[in-house]
């Protein structure tokens, strides 16, 4: 049985808590009316949301110390980096709707907070199989080893993502249950049609984002517990990523296609954090096997984001002047 480390009191918890649900009832308030997000307005957002995991880093850094600073950093980044995967695939699936961009926020914003406690159990659920025994990082690393195959394949084949949202299990789920509106209505989830209670398209969307980002828990967990072992830590990287993917949203809708080589990026870094949780597992077992410090894993992450980026930005605008 391991005792895994955390630097969270009952307060602490508390206070986060209330932080996390006083923004989210913010996020409501302010898209209470649905409206097209224009770019100055995804920007300012953006930066806000980037500017908090900043200063909680820093709060960390000074009353805590550097560990759990570099440590919540070295997970945002990942848990960051890893959402600009989600949000192509929201894109797709907000396409495959055909939502109206008025709308597009509301779904993002019904999505997210479903995602955070969908998150919040998943990252429960991967601290009890850690306190199991050290067994549990051999487990996390062969997730994301084959996850990194897997993701690595699909970026060699080039294929199109594509979203039939007709054999999508949720959304067959939801018709059985109740019927559907032809038609979009508003800001609202369901409403009293022909004498009877329907679904209207807007909560069958939000329905597929949130069981989208259930497919991505599965990686994202894991993935930040190979960089610390305190469920603080790993639920506030996760809150704060998800927090700033609305506004993101807006910000990459336009360029997410030009980052073609992002793939190959997440991939070794699934890859890296995989084997970074065998090689700790190992160095347990056998003291003299190498334990990948925080700091080299920062800066492995670091650089392989920049380098997709600009290979990225460098194909694109090869082809754009070969056009």
């Amino acid at each position: 049985m391991l005792d895994l480390p955390s630097i969270a009191s009952p307060q602490l918890w508390a206070i986060s808590v209330a932080v996390l649900l006083g923004l989210l009832v913010a996020d409501f308030a302010i898209t209470h009316r649905p409206h097209d997000v224009g770019m100055r307005e995804a920007v300012g957002w953006s930066l806000f949301y980037l500017a908090l995991p900043a200063v909680f880093g820093v709060l960390l850094w000074q009353v805590y110390g550097q560990r759990p600073a570099v440590e919540f950093f070295t997970g945002y980044v990942v848990e960051k980096s890893l959402s600009v995967d989600n949000l192509f695939v929201f894109m797709l699936l907000l396409a495959a709707f055909a939502v109206p961009p008025r709308l597009a926020q509301r779904v993002l914003l019904y999505g997210i907070a479903g995602a955070l406690v969908l998150r919040a159990v998943f990252i429960a659920a991967g601290a009890v199989v850690l306190r199991s025994g050290a067994w549990a990082f051999l487990l996390f690393g062969a997730v994301l080893l084959a996850t990194a195959v897997k993701v690595f394949r699909e970026a060699m084949r080039h294929e199109e993502y594509r979203v039939d949202i007709d054999n999508m299990r949720s959304v067959r789920l939801m018709r059985r249950l109740m019927p559907v509106t032809g038609g979009y209505h508003g800001g609202r989830l369901t409403v009293v049609e022909r004498g009877r209670r329907a679904l209207t398209p807007l909560a069958l969307v939000v329905v597929a984002v949130f069981m989208t980002d259930l497919v991505f828990a599965v990686d994202s967990v894991p993935a930040v517990y190979g960089v610390t072992e305190d469920p603080y830590l790993v639920f506030a990287t996760n809150a704060f990523a998800l927090l700033g993917l609305r506004a993101l949203y807006f910000v990459l809708h336009n360029v997410l296609d030009r980052l073609r080589h992002l793939n190959y990026g997440l991939a070794v870094i699934l890859a890296f954090i995989g084997v970074k949780l065998v090689l700790h597992w190992a160095h347990g077992v056998w003291p003299g096997v190498p334990d990948i410090p925080t700091d080299a894993s920062l800066a492995v992450i670091g650089l392989t984001l920049a380098a997709v980026t600009v290979t990225s930005l460098y194909a694109d605008r090869r082809e754009r002047v070969g056009a």
